[in-house]
């Protein structure tokens, strides 16, 4: 089989621990998780986890069973990018000469639709929201530049299908 990527959402009671004992499935089967992101859902009371990773799906399908098997968790699905819509969020903070100095800066504002959140006497912040090849073009033309600080946050997603998930949690709450 081969290797791609998936998005596993998780829904679950919000209990201590959940997070530790979700990330050891991963750790025991050595496989690396390269986006988490913690929420609460559309549902209140109930949290969602978005984990990416780049497997096989037989091996995510066994992931997911073994998720489900947590006490607190109440439903997991997973997807292929071609499924969801999705995006993650990124601060770069910069040399504020370099905003007026550089009329590349300028450019790559403008064509990268960031924002700029923040002016400081030594620093600006700009924010990006895209998917991660955005994010990451826009790393890779202000590195030459001097990146200050960077941190982008996990992946965030919703599927583009109808998901039961409302009604497995009313069945749930209702039981």
């Amino acid at each position: 089989m081969e290797k791609q990527w998936y998005t596993i959402s998780v829904y679950s009671e919000n209990n201590v621990g959940l997070l530790n004992r979700i990330s050891g499935i991963f750790l025991k089967r050595h496989i690396n998780i390269e986006s988490l992101n913690v929420s609460k859902s559309e549902i209140e009371g109930i949290s969602k986890f978005t984990i990416v990773v780049f497997m096989t799906e037989d091996s995510t399908r066994k992931i997911v069973g073994q998720i489900e098997k947590q006490i607190e968790v109440i439903r997991a699905f997973y997807h292929v990018d071609d499924e969801t819509i999705y995006q993650e969020s990124a601060l770069f903070k910069i040399a504020s000469d370099l905003l007026f100095d550089e009329r590349q800066i300028q450019n790559i504002i403008k064509e990268s639709n960031s924002q700029i959140v923040t002016v400081a006497r030594d620093f600006f912040v700009l924010a990006k929201t895209g998917r991660r090849h955005e994010v990451d073009e826009m790393h890779d033309a202000l590195e030459p530049y001097g990146i200050m600080q960077f941190v982008r946050s996990g992946r965030i997603a919703v599927s583009k299908a109808r998901m039961p998930i409302t009604e497995i949690l009313e069945e749930f709450q209702n039981q």
